[in-house]
């Protein structure tokens, strides 16, 4: 069942369900999410259910701002509160230390809690009717809505494709940002990038206002984080990523037997194969973001049975595409 984000009557059903112990799919500026109360472990496990997740793979728990990260957290490190105030709402998130007793379920049974504030305004107005009810619901665990391990959802169709009509899905259109949030670690005494999003390096680390460390080199173990697995992001179709002219040549190679195979890249194609499908990926990064899995997907709904991808700059600005496009090819 699709509703309209923006009529107040669908943010108040979609705010009753959710204090029922429901599922609810709503819209970010990153990706569409599943939702459930964050604080009731029956309602996080139909997450886990339905997704198809494992119980120990932590979700990320969306509030309406820095004030509410006090429920979940009980320290709130001086960088952690410079990159909320930075970032939120918007596409950043940071794991915290998880105050005892506090969406337990949610965080996969650890000793931290990522949190996030979206920014898209159906997102917003959903955790404020839900913070207004009696009891209150103070945060709403979401990963994509989508089945685990799959190409993240960035319409309500898409989420309906894979759900199906009985799902509850708040429609807010397409999502803008279009891959999921960058993931900052501030429980090691340092902050880790553990997941690069649309916001580079450099921004996040002036943010910090000190360095901002890469896993790699960092010796304390990580703690486990939404779409950190290597393989992650997958469509039907088995992806592999190539520079331009590697592309071009297999598709020399192949020739006429090259149908059944869609190409998404930078570069023209020089020939192909009357049976390639190719759209080509913008010059952009944000833009290459916002139609990553929307591409990704289509390419799948049309039957092909391989996905050939131009491999973007290793850059900064392309960090979040490259590590959802190397996840989905994994």
């Amino acid at each position: 069942m699709i509703l309209d984000g923006h009529a107040p009557a669908a943010i108040d059903e979609a705010a009753r369900r959710l204090a029922a112990g429901e599922l609810v799919a709503f819209p970010t500026e990153t990706v569409y999410g599943l939702g459930a109360d964050a604080d009731s472990g029956r309602a996080v496990a139909g997450i886990f259910t339905a997704k198809g997740r494992p119980s120990d793979h932590p979700l990320i728990v969306h509030v309406t701002g820095p004030d509410a990260a006090g429920h979940y957290a009980h320290d709130i490190p001086p960088v952690a509160q410079r990159l909320m105030q930075a970032f939120w709402p918007g596409p950043l998130t940071v794991i915290l230390p998880r105050r005892a007793g506090r969406a337990e379920a949610a965080a996969g049974g650890q000793g931290s809690i990522g949190l996030r504030c979206p920014s898209h305004p159906v997102a917003q107005a959903l955790l404020r009717a839900c913070g207004n009810l009696q009891p209150p619901l103070t945060g709403l665990a979401a990963p994509s809505a989508n089945r685990f391990g799959r190409v993240s959802p960035t319409t309500a169709l898409h989420v309906q494709h894979e759900f199906g009509e009985t799902l509850c899905i708040l429609d807010g259109g397409a999502c803008e940002v279009g891959i999921e949030s960058a993931i900052v670690d501030c429980t090691r005494g340092v902050p880790v990038l553990l997941r690069p999003g649309v916001l580079t390096h450099a921004r996040i680390e002036a943010a910090c206002g000190e360095r901002l460390w890469r896993p790699e080199e960092v010796t304390e173990p990580a703690p486990r984080a939404s779409g950190t697995l290597e393989s992650h992001y997958a469509p039907q179709a088995r992806v592999r990523l190539m520079d331009a002219a590697a592309l071009q040549d297999a598709l020399d190679v192949l020739g006429a037997q090259a149908s059944g195979i869609a190409v998404w890249s930078r570069a023209p194609l020089r020939s192909a194969a009357p049976g390639v499908l190719r759209q080509a990926m913008p010059q952009h990064a944000d833009d290459a973001a916002r139609e990553l899995f929307a591409v990704l997907r289509a390419f799948d709904d049309a039957g092909v049975r391989l996905i050939w991808i131009e491999q973007p700059p290793d850059t900064s600005e392309w960090a979040g595409v490259l590590d959802r496009l190397r996840r989905a090819a994994a």
